[in-house]
């Protein structure tokens, strides 16, 4: 290879490493042989990207090349990805198993037993109960793992057998030019094993349906888009592993009175406009009781006073947010001709 690394990944020799990680994997994606099959051009990119990132995201190699070019990396024993595996692991590292491909004939892929499906609860509570914290029972219907056959979906006595379609790899394995591409076999869904004598309680899938009734602990403070996880309370696991988890998301209902943002509660106070320009103590309700505002004399429409700790507590402290409270003046109408007389006098008094 003799093209300059920074150019085959269009960055700056100053590129820091998020930059350098950047642009392989917007080049990696874009000429990936399975993206791209049949395509020695595309293959030959992704070897070229490849090796530019192998240097240039090691601090030591890129120092090297800095320094003396291709030459130097080739006096100091570098070569370049010797082989797929080598070639591969930046990709897979950076990518995970997205393309299920595969290397020395071992797919990408965890072959322990599968975790159950995990499952969603929407969960909607009275806004009083979100601030303050409640108990809540619910009731859910989920697949769980057959205790007949426990979860291997045969019927007691029998296994299951290696399937006929993948020999019990769990893959189709396909070879394309350098790579060998695995997709997951579509007879066993990737198990390898499928049943042939079904648990006469399960049917061979291996689960059930079950209703089951939860105790709920809500804490205070607690808002739309509360996420709660109550582990292992998704469904049962086909293959010996655990249950997936149970994830409810919490929904609050709009109050007459409040309005809630983040810890702190909004309210809008009527007073007459006598009230407002001579002042007064005035009792307002509160998510917490009731309290004593004191209104100052000449006070205007939408002044805002605050009542201190009077609003919601943290889901993350004991801590209480405030309570705002908007005045809302209000204009008297259907005067009597007695009462709009002694406006204008006091109209002309100022």
């Amino acid at each position: 290879m003799t093209r300059d690394y920074y150019e085959i990944l269009a960055v700056d020799r100053n590129a820091d490493i998020n930059e350098i990680k950047k642009a392989y994997r917007k080049l990696a994606m874009q000429y990936h042989p399975d993206r791209n099959p049949d395509n020695k051009g595309a293959e030959d990119n992704f070897k070229e990207c490849t090796e530019a990132y192998e240097v240039l995201s090691d601090d030591k190699k890129r120092q090297i090349y800095n320094t003396y070019g291709h030459d130097g990396l080739k006096n100091s024993g570098y070569r370049g990805p010797e082989n797929f595996k080598d070639m591969f692991s930046h990709f897979k590292d950076m990518f995970g198993s997205t393309f299920g491909f595969e290397f020395n004939g071992q797919p990408f892929r965890n072959n322990g037993p599968l975790p159950g499906n995990d499952l969603r609860y929407d969960l909607v509570l009275p806004f009083m109960e979100a601030v303050h914290g409640t108990a809540k029972e619910i009731q859910i219907t989920k697949h769980d793992t057959c205790g007949t056959c426990e979860g291997t979906g045969c019927r007691p006595g029998y296994q299951k057998t290696n399937c006929p379609s993948c020999g019990g790899r769990g893959q189709i394995i396909q070879s394309q030019g350098f790579f060998q591409m695995s997709s997951t076999c579509t007879h066993c869904q990737g198990e390898g094993k499928i049943v042939t004598d079904p648990c006469n309680d399960c049917h061979g899938l291996g689960l059930v349906e079950k209703s089951k009734t939860l105790s709920i602990k809500i804490p205070p403070g607690v808002d739309t888009g509360v996420h709660m996880c109550l582990k292992s309370e998704g469904e049962g696991s086909r293959s010996g592993g655990p249950s997936g988890d149970l994830h409810v998301i919490i929904h609050v209902e709009e109050h007459p009175v409040f309005k809630r943002n983040g810890d702190t509660i909004l309210y809008q106070l009527s007073v007459s406009m006598v009230k407002a320009a001579l002042g007064c103590s005035i009792e307002v309700l509160t998510i917490h009781g009731r309290r004593n505002l004191e209104i100052i004399a000449g006070s205007q429409n939408k002044t805002v006073f605050t009542l201190a700790n009077e609003g919601v507590q943290s889901l993350r402290s004991a801590n209480r947010g405030d309570m705002l409270v908007e005045l809302h003046v209000e204009t008297p109408t259907n005067l009597t001709e007695k009462q709009k007389e002694l406006l204008i006098e006091f109209e002309k008094s100022l």
